[in-house]
């Protein structure tokens, strides 16, 4: 490990986190933007041949199997997140590997450029084609947390690995809040009400909510050019390899990485169903609105905030990133009973409040242990990797969530969600312990 990566110097070292921090924080507020729009977008674009074609098969689906009406949103706003975290899956190994060749700094300035014209192009977006394409943009884009992430590595030690981790998981639940938040108030400005002539240009109903998150993705990109400062030293670069995504899964990476990844993906497919299903639950077992749903997420959010910004920084070099990644999965499975069980919205908050805080504590630990696993010219490809299996199973978890929702009931998914994790839990309970010297 060269001096550089290992005691970074205090000024960079703060400087750097705060741009990795915002960096992070706007791409989620950009991925979880879209989500209360789900329904609207589906309404505004159903005309369409192909969008049409697939709502009249999801209809007659949902018809045959009584699933409901409310089926064909869900599985729909499923299908457009999935492609998305298909879309990062892919490309978060291709970012970290050309990172750890290239630098962090490049491909954050490429990748962030992109973000904003995935941005653009959903401004303009008249079709839903246009839409896709736009999303397809962005998607291949977000990958670039992966790089994100590897930066915080190189510019932080072993021993205070977790409380970097900690500040990109506070980026991440900020993001979670203000996202969907924005989102829906933005949505209420509809261009097209007092200039319909503009709809020739592709301007949408969506097109306010699209401008102002290139802003925000333009703001970040100009931020990153001006101070974000290289953080990998050229002595840890590695050389020109392969860099297949799908490869990258069954790269030769240390056994520990391996399972460590087994136990993210296991952990984020059980998560990522729940989340996603979440405001289903709160719909159609209490009769929330859209308002009580936004308060839901922001309480989720605010609480992952709370933990990853300041319990888990404390708790990690104490207890060792092991017990407590190992402690916040038996936290989330804990929750996910609550919510399974919930009769009453005080119960339900309470199985929220297990679960935010079990993901809390586990999201930046695992996180921590693939880094600390990796060598120090391996970083973006291994924290590539880890992204990747996320977004594996973000795509792929959301899907079946949604079918064994409508099929089976909100009970057995959060219980089934609860076995998963207790799974999670037991592999991440057989890693190793990390090598700090």
């Amino acid at each position: 490990m060269s001096k550089q990566s290992e005691q970074p110097q205090n000024g960079q070292k703060s400087l750097s986190l705060g741009v990795i921090f915002l960096t992070i924080f706007l791409d989620l507020v950009g991925f979880s933007i879209i989500f209360p729009l789900f329904p609207s977008i589906l309404e505004y674009y159903g005309q369409s041949g192909l969008l049409n074609s697939l709502t009249l098969f999801l209809d007659e689906f949902s018809a045959a199997t009584g699933a409901g009406d409310r089926f064909t949103p869900v599985l729909f706003g499923g299908i457009l997140g999935s492609l998305y975290a298909f879309l990062q899956f892919f490309f978060a190994p291709i970012w970290g590997s050309l990172s750890d060749k290239k630098g962090r700094r490049a491909i954050l300035l490429i990748t962030t450029l992109g973000v904003f014209a995935s941005y653009i192009l959903w401004g303009f977006a008249g079709s839903f084609l246009s839409l896709v394409i736009a999303r397809f943009v962005g998607g291949c884009m977000s990958g670039n947390i992966s790089v994100a992430t590897a930066a915080v590595a190189d510019i932080t030690t072993k021993e205070n690995r977790s409380k970097g981790m900690g500040i990109v998981g506070a980026a991440f639940g900020l993001g979670f809040i203000l996202g969907p938040a924005l989102g829906g108030f933005l949505s209420q400005f509809n261009l097209l009400e007092s200039h319909p002539e503009w709809a020739r240009y592709g301007i949408n109903p969506f097109s306010v909510v699209a401008f102002v998150a290139a802003g925000l993705a333009l703001l970040n990109f100009l931020w990153v050019k001006a101070r974000f400062k290289e953080s990998l030293s050229d002595e840890n670069r590695e050389s020109s390899e392969s860099r297949n995504p799908i490869a990258r899964l069954t790269d030769k990476l240390p056994p520990a990485i391996g399972k460590t990844n087994l136990a993210y993906f296991v952990f984020m497919f059980a998560f990522a169903g729940m989340e996603f299903t979440l405001t289903f639950l709160g719909a159609d077992r209490f009769g929330f609105s859209a308002t009580q749903n936004a308060w839901m997420m922001v309480f989720v959010g605010f609480v992952l905030v709370l933990v990853q910004g300041g319990i888990v920084r404390r708790l990690a070099p104490k207890l060792g990133e092991k017990r407590v990644a190992t402690t916040g999965l038996l936290l989330v499975a804990i929750g996910l009973v609550f919510l399974g069980i919930a009769s009453s919205v005080s119960i339900l908050y309470v199985g929220l409040a297990f679960l935010a805080f079990g993901v809390g504590l586990a999201s930046p630990t695992l996180t921590s242990l693939v880094s600390l696993f990796a060598g120090e010219s391996e970083q973006g490809r291994a924290l590539g990797t880890f992204r990747a299996i996320g977004s594996l199973a973000r795509a792929i978890g959301p899907l079946l969530a949604s079918f064994v929702f409508w099929w089976f009931g909100s009970l057995q998914l959060y219980l089934v969600g609860a076995i998963i994790t207790v799974v999670a839990a037991l592999l991440c309970s057989r890693l190793p312990k990390p090598v700090k010297d």
